[in-house]
């Protein structure tokens, strides 16, 4: 009864107090009647007791202020370009209202760095002080409070609905530009201004020219943790052996950056998902996509369920950031991941004629390492070196279990599966801005990708049977796979792009791409006196090794007018592949290959893209 009446209390204090809220809501556009987005909406209690409140209007110009009832309020409306207004509002009820602002032909004073938003070009600035109320612990809680700006649960930034792909510390990437590292754990008290930046790109020079639609997030320091060493660590413990310790310690300064993460945990908290090992898959400037088909290597394995019996993690990551002198600069990364986790399932499954009680037990055991090392090297403000290697190693097992009951017959099925991978990624790129008219870019890219696989199932019953040549007369049927890939990629491209105006632009691509892979698997069973009886002789395994060698060629035209952008454009390619297994197979083949991309740009969050290859 007692909760029964506490439940209708607190309903009734939310509706007093909801109802003692009135809403000033509307749209902002200019004199032709074109909406206004990032305006900022401003309201003034008389009362300089009462916080002010804010608003920012979105794509469509549109705003929205809830607001106390009663309250005497003066609103202002501000926007880069235009002059500013007031509005007095008494707030007695919920109103509509529309405003026109007028362009300034004035230059603007310095109450403009005072705005909660400014846009300047492609980059949006919030000012996170008028947003915050001191009770933010980390950067994704200061995020999570400025207008348009959106944080999932995996760590994935968005930005007025488009999604955040690089997030950057005072104009640096952190952990390779990884947001979900840098929203859980960089402390909110560091955080200055933040930055949105559309159509990015990390080399200057090269904006425009990418067919990319990248957008990065810059975090900017403030003035006092420019050189600050901060952080946090924290331990906690449960009955039943239950502990998480974390560690999160940075430190800045103008030239050095370190930041490390740490965490090891038994309450089942992954730190370190297979979604977030995507994201650490390195890569290029954006101007070659297209040019190339990324394999991040055969991690598949490092994916698994949350739902688990027991669960044991380590996380460790290191990050550092040198500017070793004007022109050159040292980043890198290391990440070492460990997972053990035990899960069971028992389920019992009715049929017509029988019921059957099935149990599963699995055991993981994870281990995932990344390093990353760039090298960026800038002679002069028009030409732009990059080396970058990383190196992944996974080693993991997969043990399993599976117990069927029917009319008190069971049998019992194990499985042990083992992945060792290796890969590594080299590659080397130059840019350079001959002048107006000519730009250049150029790559190559090397890929060694290694895994070995193994899986062995047993069983005391026989199974598959008429599928596999397996001799059935054994006490224990033990059947071993094993499966190896090996490749080699060796990539070349050169670019050259021609800007004869703003508006039209004709690229020149020549590349080279070379792919070298060995695959090999064996089938066999394991007898009772451990003599191997394999699969071959009945057309069970494979011996392969396959070369392809891509030469190509492509001329494309963009152009723009209006809110329309236009490429067109083709690539000949001539392929040569050689299958040896026998017999050799050598085959040569020349292709003539037309794209076509077309963008009808809206505005920022609206577009229609049409994309033909």
């Amino acid at each position: 009864m007692n909760r029964t009446l506490l439940c209708l209390l607190f309903l009734l204090f939310a509706i007093t107090s909801y109802s003692q809220k009135v809403t000033l809501s509307g749209t902002v556009k200019d004199s032709l009647q074109n909406p206004l987005p990032y305006a900022n909406v401003i309201a003034k209690p008389k009362d300089v007791s009462k916080n002010l409140q804010f608003a920012i209007t979105d794509n469509e110009g549109y705003y929205k202020l809830i607001l106390q009832k009663g309250d005497s309020i003066t609103i202002s409306i501000s926007y880069l370009g235009y002059k500013p207004i007031d509005y007095q509002f008494e707030a007695s009820k919920s109103i509509k209202k529309d405003f026109i602002l007028q362009q300034s032909s004035e230059q603007l004073d310095e109450v403009v760095i005072e705005m909660p938003v400014t846009v300047r070009g492609d980059t949006t600035t919030y000012k996170t002080s008028k947003f915050i109320d001191g009770s933010e612990r980390k950067l994704k809680n200061v995020l999570k409070k400025i207008p348009g700006v959106e944080v999932d649960k995996n760590g994935g930034v968005t930005v007025q609905g488009k999604k955040v792909t690089k997030m950057l510390v005072d104009g640096k990437k952190f952990f390779g530009g990884n947001s979900k590292l840098a929203v859980e754990n960089i402390p909110a008290d560091a955080v200055g201004n933040v930055e949105v930046i559309d159509n990015y790109n990390e080399v200057s020079f090269l904006k425009g020219l990418t067919d990319s639609d990248e957008m990065a997030m810059n975090i900017n320091l403030k003035e006092d943790k420019k050189r600050f060493v901060f952080g946090d660590v924290e331990a906690g413990r449960g009955n039943q052996d239950f502990y998480k310790t974390s560690a999160n310690l940075f430190y800045y300064s103008p030239k050095t950056n370190v930041n490390f993460i740490g965490n090891i945990n038994t309450i089942g908290e992954k730190t370190f998902t297979f979604r977030d090992y995507m994201s650490f898959s390195g890569g290029m400037n954006a101007i070659f996509s297209g040019n190339f088909n990324w394999k991040g290597g055969d991690f598949s394995q490092f994916m698994q369920s949350n739902d688990v019996l027991s669960s044991q993690q380590k996380f460790g990551a290191l990050n550092i950031t040198k500017v070793a002198t004007e022109k050159f600069d040292v980043s890198g990364y290391a990440i070492l991941s460990n997972s053990k986790t035990a899960s069971l399932a028992e389920n019992q499954n009715e049929y017509t004629a029988f019921t059957e009680d099935r149990t599963r037990k699995t055991n993981f055991d994870n281990l995932l390492g990344i390093g990353n090392l760039n090298l960026e090297y800038t002679p002069n403000s028009k030409s732009k070196f990059y080396a970058r290697t990383q190196v992944k190693r996974t080693n993991n097992s997969n043990n399993q279990s599976l117990t069927s009951s029917i009319n008190n017959n069971t049998n019992t099925i194990t499985t042990d599966r083992v992945l060792t991978a290796t890969y590594i990624n080299q590659n080397i790129e130059w840019h350079k801005r001959q002048n107006d008219k000519h730009t250049f870019s150029s790559v190559v890219n090397y890929i060694f990708d290694k895994s070995d696989k193994t899986a062995f199932w047993e069983t005391q019953d026989p199974i598959l049977q008429g599928l596999i040549p397996a001799d059935n007369n054994q006490n224990v049927l033990r059947i071993n796979q094993l499966k190896n890939t090996q490749e080699h990629n060796i990539d070349a491209v050169f670019k050259h792009f021609w800007e004869i105006n703003n508006s039209n632009h004709i690229y020149t691509t020549i590349g080279n791409k070379f792919l070298q892979e060995d695959f090999f698997t064996e089938d066999s069973q394991i007898l009772d006196d451990d003599a191997i009886n394999s699969f071959n002789n009945d057309g069970f395994g494979n011996n392969l090794n396959f070369r392809l060698n891509d030469l190509f060629f492509g001329v494309h035209y963009k152009f723009r007018t209006g809110i329309f952008t236009v490429k067109q454009g083709v690539y000949a390619h001539q392929y040569r592949w050689e299958t040896n297994q026998n017999p050799t197979i050598s085959k040569n083949k020349w292709v003539v290959l037309p794209d076509f991309l077309a963008k009808i740009e809206f505005n920022k969050s609206k577009k229609i893209t049409i994309n033909y290859n």
